[in-house]
């Protein structure tokens, strides 16, 4: 088995990882982290515009934006292209530094503020020559309440002690039992002492 893109070209999957003997989608929690963080993520972008287009048209004129063939960088931070924005996505990639950000947080928004600032790709510029060998071989992928289903049947959830990341005693905590310090909501904004 080789290798093969799902749903948006760009993001390459082996096939032994996410497929079964017969060509069918393996159960999630047979599929490795990175391909499955990957395939999860694919469910919220294969409908998206191409980011070449929005940066052009806005959220006003997003229905003239082509919708995204292409998908480079990590989840998350990731640019989404058309055919015709993926050589400029290619040029900066290999000739402007692009190749420089890979891994880097700050990856797609410097694609985004370079495409913004009017550069593109040289007329002569090719980009890559695609080549499919037989894509409508490919499993469909399952939608996304199918996945959500999947996920919610062996979700188990992780409680953390906090006592265990403290360096001294905190009076403020000292009264809590173990399971009420695991749901302590940490996202909360709380005021600080300047506030």
């Amino acid at each position: 088995m080789g290798k093969v893109s799902v749903g948006l070209r760009g993001w390459r999957f082996n096939e032994d990882e996410i497929f079964t003997d017969d060509e069918q989608f393996k159960p999630l929690e047979e599929i490795p982290t990175d391909p499955k963080q990957r395939l999860l993520r694919l469910l919220t972008l294969v409908d998206k515009p191409c980011d070449g287009c929005y940066l052009l048209h806005g959220e006003a004129n997003k229905r003239q934006c082509n919708p995204a063939e292409f998908v480079y960088g990590e989840p998350m931070d990731e640019v989404l292209l058309c055919a015709d924005h993926e050589p400029d996505f290619i040029y900066w990639y290999q000739e402007a530094g692009g190749s420089d950000l890979r891994g880097d947080e700050a990856f797609a928004d410097r694609f985004h503020q370079w495409f913004a600032d009017g550069n593109r790709a040289p007329e002569a510029f090719g980009g890559t020559e695609v080549v499919e060998t037989d894509p409508e071989a490919l499993p469909d992928l399952p939608d996304a309440r199918e996945i959500r289903e999947r996920l919610e049947e062996n979700y188990e959830p992780h409680k953390i002690n906090l006592r265990e990341y403290l360096d001294e005693p905190n009076e403020s905590t000292d009264h809590l039992t173990d399971d009420e310090l695991a749901e302590l909501d940490l996202e909360t904004d709380y005021p600080s002492r300047d506030e």
